[in-house]
């Protein structure tokens, strides 16, 4: 007995209904799942530079540097923060380094720093328009040459070494900060910070 067009176009339903039915249970077990972590978590999943090693050095660095006399004499001396240079062969975002640095000498109240080494376009840009747009009160308008000058620079640099065994990894990272008096070229403070860390790829998929 052949099937009638009534029956071949249920089955026809049927099978596309299936069909997605399969497919909706499939994009939701392959869903991307979602969750908030501790921020100071460990970070372990590869060798590669991360978000611990950022915190490890920017704690040393901090409780280093604000041990000097210079930070303990109440002055709160001005500090340019000049880049960090990356010697690495990663992609490193050495001004996340020194902004986590930054922000917690800040809070420490014992140093203030210029804004003229992340924003001197924008601060030079609103002086200008505040003296020659003729739309800022006189009263409120900011002058040419009142900015402070800093006392003193922080820089540094990045560097590691990499090393391969199989299907094992060895990174040594370094970073070294000096604060520099800006007058009399002296280094005031230099400390460094060492990491090494190891990873092992797994046999399947190496």
């Amino acid at each position: 007995m052949k099937p009638n067009m009534s029956s071949l176009s249920f089955l026809r339903s049927s099978g596309i209904l299936l069909s997605l039915c399969a497919l909706l249970i499939i994009s939701i077990g392959c869903a991307t799942k979602v969750r908030y972590g501790d921020a100071q978590q460990q970070e372990t999943l590869t060798a590669d530079f991360g978000s611990t090693d950022l915190q490890l050095i920017a704690e040393k660095m901090v409780n280093s540097m604000l041990r000097i006399p210079l930070f303990e004499r109440g002055e709160r001396p001005v500090v340019f923060v000049s880049s960090v240079k990356n010697k690495t062969m990663e992609h490193i975002d050495t001004k996340a380094v020194t902004d986590k640095i930054r922000t917690a000498m800040i809070k420490s109240g014992k140093v203030r720093f210029t804004a003229t080494s992340d924003i001197p376009t924008e601060i030079l840009d609103q002086l200008e328009y505040q003296r020659g747009s003729g739309l800022v009160d006189p009263r409120t308008r900011k002058e040419y040459g009142k900015q402070i000058g800093a006392d003193y620079i922080l820089y540094g640099e990045i560097g590691s070494i990499v090393k391969r065994a199989g299907r094992r990894k060895d990174v040594y990272y370094k970073i070294t900060l000096n604060l520099v008096d800006i007058q009399t070229a002296i280094i005031e403070w230099a400390d460094e910070k060492e990491i090494r860390k190891t990873e092992k790829k797994p046999i399947i998929g190496w």
